[in-house]
Parts: structure tokens; C-alpha cells; sequence
């Protein structure tokens, strides 16, 4: 009768770790990956560059050319993206690095409030960046008939391309940030609710 209650006391302290962890290595894998997004949508965006050659005017025979450049820091938005971005992706180089140092830090009562309070900071940022550039890609790729702003996309394909792209991984990131930030709250009620 005793090693029956020995094998259940047994099973029951091996199940607890197995889950634990597992939980955990789903919470850094998504900030892995969302730390992969940001900072690439981040480096993306900021390298973002185009020059073309444009005739502006015909003197006789002779053409008058112009070259002009299409540049991020063109776009407070998307100044704003970049940075908003890259904040993003420090805050989840930082949670990282605290999970690998985790014995030295344990997740209990402020630690954790910190972290779902800091989570969904980033997440706000990150969403207002997306949308700030998101809206500026729109005007860029389409124009407004209404205000006489003329579309560029079809002028400078690659830089519109390039920050489309951009803007694809930061999605990609901000959707990430969002499942993380749900993960961190319901890992603070848990602890809330013992």
C-alpha cells in the first residue's frame, strides 16, 4: 500500500515539471521569433533606399534629368515604425536574455506583473507603429485623388516592395506579441489565483 502512494507521489511530481517547461520553451520560442520579426522588419525599413533618374524638362533636344531618392527618414511613419520597431525588439531581447538567466530571477508576484505590464507596452507601440506606416504605405502605394497626392509605388517599385515587406514581418510580430502578452497575463492570474 505504501509504494502505491510512493508511485503516485512519484507520477504527480513528474507530471508538474514536465508542463512547466514546456510552457516555457512555447514562451521563448515565440519571443525568439518575435524578436526575429521586429528586428528584421526594423532592418529592413531603416535600409530602405532607392534612387532613380527622371527627366523633369526638354531644352531643345537635350533632356534635363533629376535624380531623386526615395528614403524612410522621407516618412516621419515610418521613422516612427523603425524606432517603434526596434524598441520592440530590445524589450524582447530582454525578456530573453531574463528566461536564460531564469534561476537567477524567480517568476514570482512583481516579476511577473512587470513582464505583462512591459508586454503589453510593447504591444501597443508596436501596433501603433504598424498602423502609423501601414497608413502611409496605403497613401504611397494608391495616392489620394481627394488631397492631389500622387502615388510613388509606381515610380519607386523596389523601395515600396522592400517596405512592404517590412511591414509583412512586423505583422508577423505584432501577431506574436499579442498570443505572448495573452500568455503573460494568464501566467500572472494563475499565480494570482494560488
Amino acid at each position: 500500500m505504501a509504494s502505491g502512494n510512493e508511485e503516485k507521489i512519484e507520477s504527480g511530481f513528474n507530471d508538474v515539471p514536465e508542463t512547466k517547461p514546456k510552457k516555457d520553451w512555447i514562451l521563448l520560442s515565440l519571443r525568439v521569433v518575435a524578436f526575429l520579426a521586429t528586428v528584421s522588419a526594423t532592418l529592413v525599413m531603416s535600409l530602405n533606399k532607392q534612387t532613380k533618374t527622371f527627366v523633369v524638362a526638354t531644352i531643345g533636344s537635350t533632356p534635363i534629368t533629376v535624380p531623386l531618392t526615395a528614403k524612410f527618414q522621407h516618412t516621419p511613419a515610418f521613422v516612427y515604425f523603425v524606432v517603434a520597431n526596434g524598441i520592440v525588439s530590445l524589450h524582447n531581447l530582454v525578456m530573453i536574455a531574463m528566461y536564460i538567466l531564469g534561476p537567477k530571477f524567480h517568476n514570482k508576484g512583481l516579476q511577473l506583473a512587470l513582464i505583462a505590464v512591459f508586454d503589453t507596452m510593447a504591444l501597443a507601440l508596436a501596433s501603433s507603429g504598424d498602423g502609423a506606416a501601414t497608413a502611409m504605405s496605403e497613401l504611397g502605394r494608391n495616392g489620394n485623388s481627394h488631397a492631389k497626392w500622387n502615388k510613388i509605388c509606381d515610380k519607386f517599385e523596389s523601395y515600396c516592395n522592400r517596405g512592404g515587406g517590412s511591414l509583412i514581418a512586423s505583422f508577423i510580430g505584432l501577431i506574436l506579441l499579442l498570443i505572448i502578452t495573452v500568455m503573460s497575463i494568464n501566467k500572472l492570474l494563475k499565480l494570482n489565483r494560488n
